[in-house]
């Protein structure tokens, strides 16, 4: 009997523990996970080392700042290496940039998430054809120079746009690449920067 009572006790307190990490390890899996920015390419509004919740069903959408593994999308990252980003176009849209602005499907983008002079500062002036050209990337088109973002990818842009290592680069996200859609939690950053990062998708 004094044997049964203390197994009874240990499972007692085993039982819920196991419960917990089985929902915690749920969560992680199909619903959030948690990251930590690396480097200053989000900037003004994530910072190096600030950490950011990934929701995994949520919908991407243009403005959307996503997690994403960039390992076999940037050639130079590394396994097990995540980058976050700006979504700046989706599947089937045309992307350019011009003096400072960036247009989607010819309509100018309001990038109010940024200031004039990091908007104008390291942009530059390209199409998305020009762009694959110039950095020999993979358009996602059957070997096609890519005049749209290809089915399945996504187009995406550093806040910070004179240090980003992003699309301009190395070409397009894939979307099975795509771990979740950011959102910075009510108790951190400022309010100009939570809307920045978890209010503007559209």
């Amino acid at each position: 009997m004094k044997n049964l009572k203390n197994l009874k006790e240990i499972l007692s307190w085993i039982v819920p523990v196991v419960i917990g990490l089985a929902i915690a390890l749920a969560l992680k899996q199909f619903v959030f996970t948690r990251v930590r920015v690396d480097g200053p390419s989000m900037e003004p509004n994530l910072n190096n080392n600030e950490k950011v919740f990934a929701w995994k069903m949520s919908k991407v959408k243009h403005l959307s700042v996503i997690v994403f593994d960039a390992h076999g999308e940037d050639p130079a990252a590394k396994a097990n290496t995540n980058y976050v980003k700006r979504v700046i176009g989706l599947p089937g849209d045309s992307v350019k940039s011009k003096n400072g602005y960036i247009y989607v499907n010819n309509k100018r983008v309001n990038q109010s998430f940024i200031s004039t002079s990091e908007r104008t500062s390291g942009t530059g002036n390209w199409t998305l054809a020009s762009l694959q050209r110039q950095n020999d990337w993979q358009g996602g088109n059957n070997g096609k120079i890519a005049t749209v973002v290809p089915k399945g990818k996504y187009f995406v842009l550093g806040d910070h746009r004179s240090v980003s290592n992003d699309s301009r680069y190395w070409g397009f996200v894939d979307k099975d690449k795509v771990l979740g859609v950011v959102k910075v939690p009510s108790w951190a950053s400022s309010k100009t920067k939570r809307v920045n990062i978890n209010s503007l998708a559209y």
